[in-house]
């Protein structure tokens, strides 16, 4: 059998957008929104809850195989993600449409890949002044799918699904070597379970140590932020700029960043960023995620609004414990009493460098920085690992789709 070209509306049982939710802080419904849904993948990290006297229909209650499509804003409509499994009990807010295949034409899967595929189509679908461009459902039907028989579907997804499980994998990794970061650092610096601690004395006043001291980051490493790049500067390819928008999941996306001109770059020489740089997101709603440059094959920057951790002195490198720090509880709090409550939450390098931890020993900093080392090196490498093997899908899928390469 031949491939058909066929409408989306033709090949699902359902194309509509979410509810218009009423926001709870506990004990309730899980809503997805645009921040959930990038490079393919739904992630609960950003959701938000809903009061459960919202009624939700059983159709707009998210189902395993559904693909989650992005359908307001300029920048962020068209952006497509694949519900793969079932966290808990959620929907999408109105800004989200889900798109839920009929298994009996089209596997869910190959569906996602599709649409994955022709994310800058359907952002270009998108009716309305710049920055709120709406997606309607009627018109996301009309999108034109090349469809092959369901044997064929299921190969070229199997095929590329095996890029997907090494990425996922990988991540599983990366978030128990972060964990393993993290419970170190409280075991040493909150807990002061330190090596040898058995054999230290604590100062009664200070509660601390002996030869411990309450400090601040600035006694670690310097904070600087971003260039202030103009709007004339970007371009469609380039030099890679990261912004706000790059920082997810304790790391730093390179995929999907904006570009400059080497011009421009030459010009912005001091605000380069090297692998091992740690960021930290100074405005919006992810103000004080960080997130670790890794292994990189080519020169990128950092725009305005983001913080850069940069060590203080040529013998030692305290950015690990930094970005180990602001990973904690305490790390983050601290940022968001200094950003305040605002609906834009802003805050400057100064104040980041202000933000109080607790200051080892010249020994400890030195035993808990090698320590650190050792998970950050082991993480960044499995980022590399993630970052060629997403290279290596993207090219693969408009090969596969097109049938350049026939399976």
């Amino acid at each position: 059998m031949s491939w058909e070209l066929k409408n989306l509306s033709d090949l699902t049982l359902m194309i509509k957008r979410g509810i218009a939710p009423k926001y709870v802080e506990q004990g309730g419904v899980t809503i997805l929104n645009q921040k959930c849904i990038r490079n393919g993948v739904v992630s609960y990290e950003f959701s938000r809850l809903c009061s459960v006297e919202k009624k939700i229909s059983d159709e707009k209650t998210i189902k395993q195989g559904d693909v989650l499509v992005n359908s307001t804003g300029a920048g962020t409509l068209g952006r497509t993600g694949f519900v793969k499994e079932i966290q808990n009990t959620a929907t999408v807010d109105t800004h989200v449409t889900i798109v839920r295949g009929n298994e009996n034409l089209i596997y869910n899967k190959f569906l996602a890949l599709q649409l994955s595929l022709k994310e800058p189509e359907i952002e270009s679908m998108g009716k309305g002044a710049t920055n709120q461009t709406e997606l309607s459902a009627s018109d996301l039907g009309r999108l034109k799918i090349n469809l092959p028989p369901l044997p064929t579907q299921k190969r070229i997804a199997s095929i590329l699904s095996a890029y997907d499980d090494s990425i996922e994998n990988n991540l599983k990794r990366i978030k128990l070597l972060e964990e393993t970061a993290q419970n170190i650092y409280k075991e040493w610096f909150v807990h002061f379970r330190f090596p040898n601690y058995e054999h230290t004395a604590f100062d009664a006043e200070s509660g601390l140590p002996v030869g411990w001291r309450k400090g601040k980051v600035s006694d670690l490493c310097n904070v600087k932020s971003g260039c202030a790049f103009k709007s004339k500067d970007w371009q469609s390819e380039g030099n890679p700029v990261m912004k706000i928008k790059n920082i997810t999941n304790n790391t730093v996306d390179i995929n999907g960043c904006d570009y400059v001109d080497d011009e421009v770059a030459k010009n912005a020489e001091k605000f380069e960023l090297f692998e091992g740089d740690v960021l930290i997101a100074m405005t919006g709603a992810t103000v004080g995620k960080v997130g670790l440059i890794p292994k990189i094959d080519k020169r990128i920057y950092i725009n305005q609004r983001v913080g850069l951790f940069r060590p203080n002195s040529e013998t030692t490198n305290n950015v690990g414990l930094i970005f180990t720090f602001f990973m904690t509880d305490d790390g983050l709090k601290q940022i968001l009493n200094f950003a305040g409550g605002a609906a834009q939450p802003n805050i400057s390098s100064s104040q980041i460098s202000n933000v109080e931890l607790n200051i080892a020993t010249v020994d400890i900093l030195a035993k808990f920085n090698d320590v650190i080392q050792s998970l950050l090196i082991q993480i960044q490498t499995l980022y590399s690992q993630n970052q060629k093997l997403k290279e290596a899908r993207d090219i693969l899928l408009p090969r596969l789709m097109n049938r350049t390469i026939e399976v």
